[in-house]
């Protein structure tokens, strides 16, 4: 499958990636690993992928953190950032966000420091434009904020920092307010935020320079009672965002217009079976990166769900499902070639490599799997080629 130039690309822009003047591809990737595991297993873990023969290593741990649920690598490659909602921080009801140097020899990750999230139970993090902040939602806080990224990698204390407030109609789910996920558009002009408490994608500018969020006109833009808005993608081309909804097993596709950062819905499908009766959520959700198709996570039906893009209205035809062969998806991701969609099944502590066939987006098991401990979030990382 073929990278195109996007929109997107424009993220990466500024940044100093040391690497970019190596045009021989990378034959290897580091494989870096979010888990919600506890006790003697609790950290974060590595494994490289070989891009010639799609197999996985056995994952080491390259840190101890607490309840690293989801990661993030700076665009540069140097810096990893990580959640840790297994605590308080500072004697306070709220949970932190963490730094740490990635060290290029071998892959391990070096303690830069901790900052609060600014909320509780922190469940998502995302770098914001050009890689100068670090941008976090907080699930049992009902809050999303923004945090500087030093010269040095390190977080400054939060710039910026809202507090959602209200419910919807689940009784056990949507009682208040949960924020879910918090990117930035294309372009580093708005952060779109997914709130599975209010049924909401709450829309905010940012101020780069001041390092401000400020909720945007329109504010938000409503989902399907007791949908649940969870993660969200853009388009490669950034004029489509595409939301899987956690509660009523939906994905939802958006027209967004880049100049007002509003959304329009366009479409609503089903991410499971007609004949499905048990009880699912979505996951996560991506799209390739020629923007093609779209993949959603089912826990429950354990599946990755397949839809075809259409390029120019980019709305969605069903195209099958695919066993994730484990239990719980609870995130995947596919690797920068777009050669491979690797799945983390966090119940069965199993990570499986599909390979994604470039004319059909279908997934094809490729025969590898390895063992890690509740995984909940898979990050790419280029092993440059030796010189």
């Amino acid at each position: 499958m073929k990278t195109t130039n996007s929109i997107a690309s424009i993220l990466n822009s500024g940044s100093s990636d040391e690497n970019a003047d190596n045009d021989t591809p990378p034959n290897t990737y580091r494989v870096y690993l979010g888990t919600t595991a506890e006790n003697d297993r609790c950290g974060i873990y590595m494994a490289t992928l070989d891009l010639h023969t799609g197999t996985l290593s056995s994952p080491v741990r390259v840190s101890q953190s607490v309840r690293p649920g989801f990661i993030e690598i700076h665009p540069d490659g140097k810096y990893l950032y990580a959640t840790d909602a297994g605590g308080n921080f500072s004697g306070n009801m709220t949970g932190a966000v963490s730094a740490y140097r990635i060290q290029e020899e071998d892959g391990s990750l070096i303690d830069l420091n901790t900052q609060s999230s600014g909320g509780a139970g922190p469940c998502h993090v995302s770098i914001g434009p050009r890689g100068k902040y670090l941008l976090v939602a907080n699930y049992r806080g009902g809050s999303c904020a923004m945090l500087p990224i030093q010269s040095n990698g390190s977080l400054a204390a939060s710039s910026s920092l809202h507090k959602h407030s209200g419910s919807s109609i689940h009784p056990a789910r949507q009682t208040e307010a949960h924020t879910h996920s918090i990117i930035c558009d294309p372009l580093g002009h708005f952060a779109l935020t997914a709130d599975l408490g209010l049924d909401q994608i709450l829309i905010y500018r940012m101020d780069a320079l001041a390092g401000h969020l400020t909720p945007s006109d329109p504010a938000f833009i409503q989902t399907p009672p007791g949908s649940g808005p969870r993660h969200l993608t853009f388009s490669p081309c950034g004029k489509f965002v595409y939301a899987c909804m956690e509660l009523n097993n939906t994905v939802i596709v958006y027209g967004y217009d880049v100049k007002r950062g509003t959304l329009e819905e366009l479409q609503n499908l089903s991410t499971l079976p007609d004949d499905f009766k048990g009880e699912n959520t979505t996951s996560e959700i991506l799209t390739s990166q020629d923007g093609r198709f779209l993949y959603v996570g089912n826990r429950g039906h354990n599946s990755i769900a397949i839809f075809k893009i259409d390029p120019q209205t980019g709305l969605l035809s069903p195209d099958g499902y695919e066993s994730t062969r484990g239990d719980h998806p609870r995130n995947f991701n596919i690797d920068p070639t777009g050669h491979f969609l690797l799945v983390a099944n966090a119940n069965s502590d199993n990570l499986v490599v599909f390979e994604i066939d470039p004319e059909s987006g279908q997934l094809k098991f490729n025969g590898c799997e390895v063992n890690v401990p509740r995984a909940t979030c898979i990050r790419f990382l280029a092993i440059p080629a030796e010189k």
